[in-house]
């Protein structure tokens, strides 16, 4: 045995276990979401709690800083009695896009935005789809990519950008189409742009499509100064192992300064997302599977993995879930049949597929806890929902104004709508609160949640969270073997109720929490018809 293993893997040798102690082994070493003992509770499958940790109290104190922990899995988790983990669906909103220019059309998808200084920016792929009637009638190909720009994430313009010809006039904002990526080739419609926000990147490069090439099969790069004006960084491409016919991501992981690539796969004919990382954008190891302890197996058509903005060292991704039902008289009631119909003819599944969108996340990049349950589903019966690619979630998030004067910011998502329906992809806005995917929560006969211990930096605790008129959130703070510390019982706390993304804790002597700063404790929440999104300890002596 080497001698650096966790001391619970050393005590597997005894067993016949090679394979799964190998697998651990790496578990171990990558993840941040698991302590040693709960990865061996994963691996030789211990008895499980809410969650996938193992019935045992953790001691070892995780340490957070001062950074902010949001209620998305059971990483902090030691306990919840009477209250449970909330899957919270964002709003539907209005259509504020649609595709309805002369080179776009239905087929318009695989979108990436992000905000770039005042601006938000909008890649997405034009054109109709092959199989649907628009494109008979109108052969546009599909192979181009588009630019939208927009100064509130509502309302979208396009720039003309006199870049790519369309039917003799550069009027337009198309900024890439196949002619330009023919050296290995590329295809527009499989693409993903981020700007790299690595220091050390070098400015000409800063804005990076990932784009799908065949000389030979890979992902390869194009880079810009601009974000407009791309370039070919490589002829080789930087990863060949996968299937790659998808959205494939990659970004810069600021807090462990590598970077990221996600892409698709497909395993025993599922498909799947396989990852990798690397300190070099033009190249990366062998990738390995994405892993969901205990989540039932999906066709996951995409990923749109992202850092979390407002809590980095999380990774949030929203797959569209592929589901091909088959046909049904369920099947032949939903909207569209006539078009549906249609499709059969190019591919059956074209006709009895519907996607929704998941949520799930990840500490360590490559270990995620998948909710069951669909983040977005198709929703009402129209003529442009439940169609095969609907509710393909946008790649990024946008914090944009609340329509409520004087609330704080919220997160706008977009995903697609009408997809190869009609002429033109319609595109949706979604709204959360910050840090609102999942709640702890709790109805009105109570409910508590306790951490396991934990370690901090700062002089106050923050919450993110909303009461009903009755409702209330009390918050103690324990040692680790759960005894209340002086002044910071239940009793000591001040109840707390409202809704607000950030309200400071008080307790009834005043006392702030730097005398407590470094050394383990435990937080005991106590709610009643309350949710609790997400915490952080902050303070000014720690420059927050």
């Amino acid at each position: 045995m080497d001698s650096d293993w966790p001391q619970p893997l050393a005590a597997l040798a005894t067993f016949d276990l090679k394979d799964k102690i190998m697998q651990t082994r790496r578990d171990w070493i990558k993840s941040t979401a698991l302590s040693g003992l709960a990865a061996v509770g994963l691996a030789i499958g211990l008895p499980m709690t809410q969650g996938n940790e193992p019935e045992r109290r953790s001691t070892e104190a995780i340490q957070i800083g001062s950074r902010r922990e949001l209620f998305v899995d059971q990483h902090l988790i030691d306990r919840i009695d009477g209250a449970r983990l909330e899957l919270h669906r964002p709003i539907r909103r209005e259509v504020i896009f649609r595709t309805d220019a002369a080179w776009e059309g239905n087929g318009s998808a695989y979108q990436s935005v992000f905000r770039d200084g005042d601006l938000f920016r909008m890649y997405y792929r034009g054109g109709h789809h092959v199989a649907s009637k628009a494109y008979e009638k109108n052969k546009n190909s599909w192979e181009t990519l588009c630019l939208a720009e927009s100064r509130d994430g509502i309302h979208w313009t396009r720039p003309e950008l006199d870049i790519v010809e369309f039917q003799g006039s550069t009027k337009n904002n198309l900024i890439l189409d196949a002619a330009m990526v023919s050296e290995i080739g590329g295809s527009p419609a499989h693409t993903a742009v981020f700007k790299d926000t690595n220091p050390d990147c070098p400015d000409e490069e800063r804005y990076k499509i990932v784009i799908v090439g065949s000389k030979p099969r890979g992902l390869y790069l194009l880079v810009s100064a601009d974000g407009v004006h791309f370039q070919l960084k490589s002829r080789q491409p930087f990863t060949t192992t996968g299937a790659f016919d998808s959205q494939n991501l990659m970004f810069w992981d600021s807090v462990r300064k590598v970077y990221r690539e996600y892409h698709r796969q497909f395993d025993q004919g599922v498909r799947g997302i396989m990852t990798a990382e690397s300190q070099d954008p033009s190249s990366f190891p062998e990738p390995r599977w994405l892993e969901y302890p205990d989540a039932a197996e999906q066709a996951l058509y995409t990923n749109q993995v992202q850092p979390y903005y407002r809590a980095p060292h999380i990774f949030m991704g929203f797959p569209m879930r592929y589901n091909d039902r088959g046909w049904s008289q369920s099947m032949k009631e939903l909207p569209g049949l006539e078009e549906r119909q249609y499709r059969a003819k190019q591919h059956p599944r074209y006709a009895t597929t519907v996607t929704d969108a998941s949520f799930m996340t990840s500490r360590d990049g490559q270990t995620f806890s998948r909710w069951g349950e669909a983040f977005i589903r198709p929703g009402p019966a129209t003529k442009d929902t439940w169609v095969y690619g609907d509710n393909f979630i946008f790649w990024g998030m946008l914090q944009t104004k609340s329509n409520l004067e004087g609330a704080a910011d919220d997160i706008s998502l977009y995903a697609t709508e009408g997809y190869w329906e009609g002429n033109s992809t319609s595109v949706r806005r979604y709204t959360l609160r910050q840090d609102g995917f999942v709640s702890a929560s709790a109805g009105w006969k109570g409910g508590s949640v306790l951490t396991k211990p934990l370690t901090f930096y700062g002089s106050r605790l923050e919450l993110n969270f909303a009461t009903s008129a009755a409702g209330s959130v009390r918050i103690e703070i324990q040692d680790v073997d759960g005894k209340p510390l002086d002044g910071y019982a239940l009793a000591d706390c001040s109840e707390i109720f409202g809704d607000t993304i950030a309200r400071t804790v008080a307790w009834k002597d005043g006392t702030g929490l730097s005398s407590l700063a470094g050394q383990p404790v435990r937080l005991l929440f106590e709610l009643k018809d309350a949710d609790v999104y997400s915490f952080r300890f902050a303070g000014a002596d720690f420059g927050q």
